[in-house]
């Protein structure tokens, strides 16, 4: 059984120039993207990864013709040895899966591809909590998507949420540590999780933070570091950077992410992160 947050490798994809111009965003609108300064807090994200937390990293170039392509994380869901090779809701990234299928495989990990053309689902949409999988139905990943990743991961109880005013499920709720959740403020994310509590046999302690989008955070378990937690900087965030510095034991690594945040991107969004034996 896997564990929340216990990974020793990461999968990141370049930033291509096509992404200021060809991304999607939820709301067709937005600032634009300053591609020098994304690629700039993406280095140093991938840097928190490798260098400060020791993970072994697999960095892919970026490509022109994707410009989502950044965003890993959609393109599949691993848990164990396992891949399942997601089907985005957006037909236009579904191309994004077909190197990330390859550098898995490559890496020794079991591929299950998703087969049925009626099926969506973007990895951002899926919570592990190393108990059991919540899923959310939104407008990128629907109810056989769901169905689908139930059957693959038959060790866990999956729970299906509805999504609505954000992209994905952990555009507002991710894990910040074993048993705790990180949720935003918004009416919106507040009855989410209290449908995902009402639904769930376990029981979770929650961290509330003011911004919505601070609540897509990052959290490893790592032998050497003990409790991690990426998160946005006090300066995007300072009311829910205070909420972070509250944690007591854990290592806050606070990372910026100005600029994929203006295309719907978190910080969870870009990198696949999973555990395998070297």
């Amino acid at each position: 059984m896997a564990g929340a947050g216990v990974y020793s490798h990461a999968l990141v994809r370049g930033i291509p120039e096509s992404l200021a111009g060809g991304a999607l965003r939820r709301s067709g609108e937005g600032s634009g993207v300053d591609t020098a300064r994304a690629r700039e807090e993406h280095r140093l994200y991938v840097k928190a990864l490798r260098v400060q937390l020791g993970l072994v990293v697999t960095e892919l170039p970026a490509d022109e013709a994707l410009p989502d392509c950044v965003f890993v994380e959609d393109a599949a869901v691993v848990c164990g040895g396992t891949a399942l090779i997601a089907r985005p809701g957006a037909p236009s990234r579904r191309g994004e899966v077909t190197a990330i299928k390859k550098v898995l495989s490559d890496l020794g990990l079991k591929i299950v591809e998703m087969t049925d053309e009626t099926a969506t689902l973007d990895g951002g949409d899926i919570l592990f909590t190393g108990k059991e999988f919540f899923v959310g139905l939104s407008e990128r990943t629907n109810q056989r998507g769901a169905e689908i990743l139930a059957n693959v991961f038959k060790d866990y109880a999956v729970s299906k949420v509805s999504v609505s005013g954000a992209l994905h499920l952990k555009s507002f709720c991710t894990m910040a540590g074993p048993e705790l959740i990180a949720i935003g403020s918004s009416d919106q994310a507040q009855k989410t999780l209290m449908n995902m509590q009402e639904m769930s046999e376990h029981r979770y302690e929650k961290l509330t933070l003011p911004d919505d989008m601070a609540a897509n955070c990052v959290y490893l378990n790592i032998p050497t570091k003990g409790h991690v937690l990426l998160h946005r900087t006090a300066e995007e965030f300072p009311d829910s950077a205070k909420e972070f510095g509250k944690l007591k034991d854990y290592l806050l690594i606070p990372v910026c992410n100005t600029e994929l945040a203006k295309v719907d991107g978190g910080l969870t969004c870009c990198s696949i992160l999973f555990n395998k034996a070297v």
